[in-house]
This record gives structure tokens, sequence and C-alpha cells, in this order.
């Protein structure tokens, strides 16, 4: 262990008010990225209005526009990430998605608009291996579940944030100066980020020698080639977010279309029933994997799979019940129970590598994430609705997102099977 050496090394004792408030400020900056990568979810029915948008070109805005970018840049600002301050690499990405969302309200056509999200990419390709990689050198690995699951939880805040200011500003100014709104204080909080949050020494609580490598990209691909384990939790995260983003991202629409839902009320009903229960379930899910954990470390990949389990059957009232409480209820239920997976799946893939690869790891696990997730589950859901819409109107949207949320659930047995081959990647990986 390296941790009182390496504190006195970098002039800053690391004490749990220092640590506490680095995590409370990488997750408002989670927050951020995902209070502009989901504003535009609260306002794709306004603008396929007034742009005279199909489905299917709503599914590449709130997917691969963002994706392509997200998930190709990923791995080298990462790579840069484990060698660098990452800090500032934080601080800069913030900067940048803010301010390229103020300019997608500056749009005037599907392509303007398009380049805009891609710009969004860009920047927040900066942001969460980085912060990974900081929270498990601020944390020991008994404590990295819930530290990574708080973290998480920011994307959720910043969701409930986006459903709720998006609403209002729309419905008061338009959804143009909703952009605006929520893009131009990250550019504020960006300059705060970087004068007040402290680098950790990387490999705080390893060994020097381990704390020490600096391995090249090949070699750290060639690390986890040889873990099983991770390659099935990164298909299994990818399939979860497939439904994921795939129903989420039209859930707005969906509640508006079929339940007639619409302005500040739809901003409420989305905020608590969508990113507040997801915000619960995966701060829940990282306490309650670190705790079951400590005594089977295999809980980290059980409790996604038997949450993901449990949310099956209520999708059917969520997405088919005519009865609005129902079909809300059980979105709340549904939202909480399937973002269990993200603090517990980081935590063991940072268990499973030394500290300098855990930057590039978390890329390499959100390059497959958003690849299935991001990528293919909104333009997926999008051109299905169009299809099915042609012959059942409305409910065309209903039937798509139930047959996203049942290739979604093919995750669970990922997660399975990653849990079976875990203590032999574990011992490898110790040894």
């Amino acid at each position: 262990m390296s941790t009182l050496s390496d504190d006195a090394k970098s002039g800053v004792a690391f004490t749990p008010s220092v640590t506490r408030y680095a995590l409370v400020m990488l997750t408002i900056a989670y927050a951020f990225n995902f209070i502009d990568r989901q504003i535009l979810v609260i306002l794709q029915q306004s603008i396929k209005e007034e742009m005279a948008l199909l489905d299917w070109q709503l599914g590449l805005l709130t997917g691969p526009a963002f994706a392509a970018i997200y998930v190709t840049a990923g791995i080298p600002v990462a790579y840069w990430a484990d060698r660098a301050n990452r800090k500032n690499i934080i601080s800069l990405a913030v900067a940048v998605w803010s301010g390229m969302t103020v300019l997608s309200g500056t749009a005037n056509s599907f392509w303007q608009l398009f380049a805009a999200r891609f710009g969004v990419g860009l920047g927040e390709a900066g942001g969460s291996p980085p912060a990974h990689a900081m929270i498990s050198d601020y944390y020991p690995p008994e404590e990295r579940g819930a530290a990574l699951g708080f973290y998480s939880a920011g994307l959720h805040f910043g969701i409930v944030l986006g459903f709720l200011i998006g609403a209002f500003v729309e419905q008061a100014f338009g959804w143009r100066y909703a952009f605006m709104v929520v893009g131009a204080p990250g550019v504020i909080f960006a300059a705060i980020f970087f004068l007040t949050v402290k680098e950790p020494p990387r490999g705080r609580f390893e060994s020097a020698s381990s704390a020490a490598q600096v391995p090249t990209l090949g070699e750290t691909i060639a690390v986890l080639r040889g873990f099983r384990s991770f390659w099935l939790i990164a298909v299994a995260c990818g399939l979860t977010a497939f439904g994921g983003y795939g129903v989420g991202n039209f859930l707005p629409a969906f509640v508006e279309r079929s339940h007639g839902i619409s302005g500040w009320d739809l901003g409420v009903v989305m905020a608590f029933g969508g990113g507040g229960a997801g915000m619960l379930g995966t701060f829940l899910g990282g306490r309650l994997a670190d705790r079951l954990g400590s005594g089977e470390q295999r809980w980290y990949l059980w409790l996604p799979a038997a949450a993901s389990t449990l949310a099956l059957p209520l999708v059917f009232p969520m997405l088919l019940a005519d009865a609005t409480p129902l079909a809300i209820g059980s979105m709340v239920m549904v939202t909480a129970l399937t973002n269990t997976y993200l603090g517990p799946s980081l935590a063991t893939c940072h268990q499973l590598v030394p500290p300098a690869m855990r930057a590039l790891t978390s890329a390499i696990l959100f390059f497959i994430l958003n690849l299935i997730g991001l990528g293919c589950g909104p333009p997926f859901a999008g051109v299905l609705s169009d299809v099915l819409g042609e012959a059942h109107g409305t409910d065309g949207l209903r039937y798509a997102l139930l047959i996203v949320a049942a290739i979604s659930a093919v995750g669970v047995g990922f997660f399975v099977l990653a849990a079976r081959q875990l203590p032999k990647d574990l011992a490898r990986s110790e040894g």
C-alpha cells in the first residue's frame, strides 16, 4: 500500500472531506454530462414538429449522432488520462460539451443539430473514464462499489434536472433556449472544477510497483483479453443499456402520445418517474453490491442480473396499460431495478486491472456499452416505431419499445456467465 507516501509526495492530505468533495464535484460533472446529453429527449417532440422529422431521425439524434464520436474518442482520451492529469482533462471536457450544447440551440436543420450533438459527444468522451480512475484512487477496493454507484447516480440527477429545466424553459421560451440554459452553466462549472478539485496519486491503494506501471494500449488490451469475465460484463452492460437508451429515450414521446401528458407535467413525470428512480437504483445498487460482495464478490454481478429479472414482468404494464397511474408506477420500478448495474460492473472491472489501466478499461467498457446501447438502441427503436406505426398508428411506438425491452433482457444471461467466470479471473489478476 502506498497511500501515506504518495499523499506526502503530492503535498495534499486526502482526508475524508477532501475525497468526499472530489466525489461530489465529479458527480456534478457527470450530472452536467447527462443534462446536456439527454436534454434532447424531453425536447424531441417539439423539434420533430418544427423540423418535420421522422422517428428514425430522432433515433439518430439521440443515439448515433452522439455515440459515434463518443465511443471513438473515448479510448484515446482514456489512454491520455492514464498518463496525464485527469482533473485537467475532465475540466476541458466539461467546457467543450457544455459549449456544444449551447450551439445546439442555434441549429436550423436536422444536419446542423446532428453536428452539434456530435460535438457534445466529443466533449463527453473525456468525462467518465478519467473520473472512474480518479474515484478508484480516492477510495479503497471495499468502498469503490458505493463510490462509483454514487458517481453513476449523477447521470440520473442530470436527467432529473434536464427534464425539469427543459420542460419549463421549452414551455416558456421554446426548445432553443432550453439548450442554452442548460449548457451555459457547465462552462462556469468547468473553471470551478479545475481550480478546486485535487488530483489523487495514481494507485494510492495498490503496491508501489503496480502503481508505477505505465502500460501501452496493446498491453492493456492484452491483459483484458485474458479476463473472459470483463468481456461478458461489457456485453451484459451493453444489452442492458440497449433497453435503457432504446426505451428510455422514447419514453417521453410515448407518455405524451399514449397518455396525453405534455409540457411541464411531462417534465415532472419523467424527472421523478424516470430520472429520480434511476438515481435511486444506481446509488443503492452500488451500496448493496459492496455489502453483499464483502463475503462473495460474485454478488457484484448477481445483483444486476436479479434486478433486471425482477424488472422484466413490470415492462408489460409500463408499456401496455391504458391506466396512466399503473403505467407510470411500473416505469418507476423498472427504471430503478434496471439501473443497479453500472457501479458494481465498474468496480468489478477495476478490480481486475492495475491502477494505470483503469481509465482505459472504463473507456473500453463504455465503448462496448455505448456502441450496443446508445449506438443501436434509439435508432432501432425509432425505425421499428416507424414501421409498426404504419399498421398500428400511435401504438406502433408502444410495441416497438416492448420488443426493445425483450432484446435487452438477454443481458441477464451475460451477467450470470460473467459471475461464473469471475473467481478464476480475480485469482489470476492477484497472482
